[in-house]
């Protein structure tokens, strides 16, 4: 055999050699689990535009069915806030929640939802993809053997449900509350008897008297629980969170496990989901709250001043209780009201200038 060609053909050998385990796992299938803390139809939390059974979908046509995801809606695998320890434990792959449900198990992971009197939408995941925050994370569940991503948003939320309406912080103490989260702290720190339910308990809960109020999301996912039909008072103050962002949940174990190419799959998946979810959101809730009010006998405002400086106080001496009681809190915290002290002086110039002075015109 001519050497010239000996040589060829066995350059060529080797080089097959050494590609084949990258085109071997680059065409690996994976089947995994994602449970969720929200029930099977519950809008943006399980179904719609930007809901997990949506990116599920995006992620199964893009990879080819080379990832797909089963979903489990809360209660069907596991109960609504078990997904945190489920994932840790191998149980389930993923999980679709909200970080702030497991700030019992580290506070850091609150900043992650959102902060009370804290950054929008805007400014939130600013921080999240170009600030350091999906970084900060990352770091903070590193040591539970978790990575995650930032899943969907919808803005502003409302303040609540109440059966009487609120007029001074006195009616507070007492008052028993769905509310989860840091909010739910603050609230207890002024007197409410705060409740944590999933989502397919608040409506029963607040129709039989258990609770004097709650608190879900806005007027599209409200009205879907039909909360209207347990109490008429909707406050509008979204003090507690500003820009709710839904959390992704991965073990890493088994983000280890998937090619480059499935993983950048995830990520702009779960990217794409925090924008279309939030414009779903926008689409729906001003017709949903107008409905609300013109045909439901639904009475929409803000919570009183008072009140609000009251909670605006209970928070700032949480946050900072907290952040002097953890290192990794404090150094979650130090980066987010950093970057919040920068963004504030932009949106003023910017959003809040244009609310106050183009559109009111």
């Amino acid at each position: 055999m001519d050497r010239r060609k000996f040589l060829s053909a066995t350059a060529l050998a080797a080089g097959a050699g050494m590609a084949a385990p990258t085109i071997a796992r680059a065409q690996d299938s994976f089947n995994w689990r994602m449970t969720n803390s929200y029930g099977p139809t519950a809008p943006f939390y399980a179904v719609g535009p930007g809901s997990p059974t949506d990116m599920i979908e995006k992620i199964r046509i893009m990879s080819g069915g080379r990832l797909n995801i089963e979903h489990y809606a809360a209660g069907e695998l596991i109960p609504a806030f078990e997904g945190f320890d489920a994932v840790q434990q191998g149980v389930v792959e993923m999980n679709a929640s909200n970080s702030y449900f497991w700030s019992g198990n580290v506070f850091a992971a609150q900043y992650f939802t959102t902060v009370p009197f804290g950054m929008s939408y805007m400014g939130h995941m600013a921080w999240l993809f170009h600030g350091g925050g999906l970084e900060l994370w990352q770091e903070v569940y590193e040591p539970f053997g978790l990575v995650a991503f930032p899943m969907n948003s919808t803005g502003v939320q409302m303040t609540g449900w109440f059966r009487e309406p609120v007029e001074t912080l006195s009616q507070l103490n007492g008052l028993r509350m769905r509310i989860p989260g840091l909010a739910g702290r603050v609230y207890a720190s002024l007197g409410v008897d705060t409740r944590l339910l999933p989502g397919g308990e608040i409506f029963p809960a607040l129709e039989r008297g258990v609770i004097d109020a709650a608190e879900f999301v806005g007027p599209y996912q409200d009205r879907a629980l039909g909360l209207h039909q347990a109490a008429k008072f909707y406050h509008t103050s979204g003090w507690h969170e500003p820009a709710t962002t839904g959390e992704l949940l991965i073990s890493k174990t088994a983000w280890d496990s998937l090619p480059e190419d499935l993983q950048m799959m995830v990520r702009l998946a779960s990217q794409a989901a925090c924008l279309d979810s939030l414009l779903w959101s926008e689409s729906v809730n001003g017709a949903a709250l107008t409905d609300l009010v013109t045909n439901h006998g639904v009475t929409a405002a803000p919570l009183p001043a008072e009140v609000i400086a009251a909670l605006r106080e209970a928070t700032l001496d949480t946050l900072e209780t907290e952040a002097a009681a953890s290192e990794i809190t404090k150094k979650v915290h130090d980066s987010y009201f950093a970057f919040k002290a920068d963004h504030d002086g932009w949106a003023q110039i910017s959003e809040v200038s244009w609310f106050k002075d183009i559109l009111e015109f």
